[in-house]
């Protein structure tokens, strides 16, 4: 039995470790409860006088949660008398220390507020104790004896959390208390002999007082601000575009800067040519109607070397009145698919917004879409873009 009720404590101590590293740190004082608690109880092995010997029961106890699985506390329990031959009101009493592992949160888990209904195992150990009066015998003499014994207690808890912050819970609590050495007077070994061991069934209603984090029970630890890691993920794509920016200017191996600067020379040219002649109706759906408008790793907004794409399409819109253009918006495959699809919706946005507001293109001759991660280019640099298409609805 001391084997059995030390590997317990182990295990519930490994449980207890473990269960912690999600927690938020928590006071001493924090999870504390108090209970009070009424029932019967009656001997464990039916005899004639089973029902004479079977009592009402009241107690409380108090307990410190030590995790969400493993609690500790001390409780007492007395025995109302119903023997006409003892003068006590109580005629036996149990006080001892008891520990509990919640089996719900073992084997499903903690998420941060108790179940409404959860399933937990009782081991303690505590003073038997048994009130008996002294009688008169035939010789005039007054005869009588306390009992006193080492008891073992093993019992379950099925717990009912209720409340609006689950500060009540409501149990019923069915438990062994098995006399362990003293036996009718004489200091013999029982051990856990069901002829001196009681059954005991009790209800009770446990409160749990507030605690600092502002609960009545665990709360799990907040492991990082969703908030903050955007912002610090917005630093590291500045960084990693200005470490780009320098390589670029200082390697003039890197294929990809290379590329990239010719392309903008190469629109540069293009937007000159288109500014020097003169108007003139495209009758045909070339790669003149198709405009790019690159950008920066983590941006979507208009660099000014790309500021020339962007007026070339007004420039077509104005003197095509009925002409529109649809914008698709995409990013390289650097970061989460979440992330991904906002910024590549917004790079096709930030071309709309700039053909409205700065070149004065009716809202409605413009659509714009994002489609997240682009796998036109061999290059993944060059899928930050945002491909316009120009579509001439003039009448032929």
């Amino acid at each position: 039995m001391k084997k059995l009720f030390i590997s317990a404590l182990v295990a519930m101590g490994v449980i207890a470790v473990n269960a912690q590293n999600t927690l938020a740190p928590s006071k001493l004082t924090d999870n504390i409860s108090v209970t009070i608690k009424g029932g019967a109880t009656t001997p464990l092995q039916f005899t004639d006088d089973f029902v004479k010997d079977t009592r009402a029961v009241i107690g409380a106890e108090v307990r410190k949660q030590i995790t969400p699985i493993f609690g500790l506390g001390v409780e007492g329990n007395w025995s109302i008398n119903t023997d006409g031959t003892n003068t006590y009101i109580f005629d036996h009493s149990y006080v001892g220390v008891f520990g509990t592992a919640n089996v719900s949160n073992l084997i499903f888990g903690y998420k941060g507020t108790p179940r409404n209904f959860e399933v937990e195992t009782v081991l303690g150990a505590g003073w038997l104790h048994a009130y008996v009066t002294e009688w008169k015998t035939l010789n005039g003499k007054y005869n009588g004896w306390d009992k006193n014994a080492f008891g073992v207690k093993v019992g379950l808890n099925f717990n009912y959390n209720f409340g609006k912050a689950k500060q009540w819970t409501a149990s019923l609590k069915p438990a062994i208390v098995w006399d362990m050495d003293h036996v009718y007077g004489k200091t013999e070994y029982a051990g856990m002999n069901k002829n001196y061991a009681g059954f005991e069934v009790q209800a009770g209603i446990t409160y749990h007082f507030k605690n600092s984090n502002g609960t009545h029970h665990f709360a799990l630890a907040k492991l990082y601000d969703q908030a903050e890691v955007d912002g610090l993920n917005g630093q590291i794509n500045d960084l990693r575009a200005q470490l780009a920016a320098q390589k670029a200017a200082t390697d003039e191996c890197n294929t990809n800067a290379a590329v990239l600067q010719a392309k903008v020379a190469q629109l540069e040219a293009d937007l000159a040519a288109c500014m020097a002649r003169q108007p003139e109706v495209v009758k045909d759906n070339t790669l003149n109607t198709v405009r790019y408008v690159f950008f920066k790793q983590g941006r979507s907004t208009i660099s000014a070397d790309q500021l020339p794409n962007v007026e070339q399409i007004a420039t077509y819109l104005k003197n095509h009145p009925t002409a529109t253009v649809v914008i698709k918006g995409y990013a390289s495959p650097e970061g989460s698919v979440e992330v991904n699809a906002k910024i590549a919706a917004a790079r096709a946005e930030s071309v709309k917004t700039s053909l409205v507001k700065k070149y004065k293109i009716a809202a409605s001759r413009i659509s714009a879409e994002g489609q997240g991660v682009g796998e036109m280019f061999s290059e993944a640099d060059w899928n930050r873009v945002s491909i316009c298409t120009i579509n001439d609805n003039e009448k032929k």
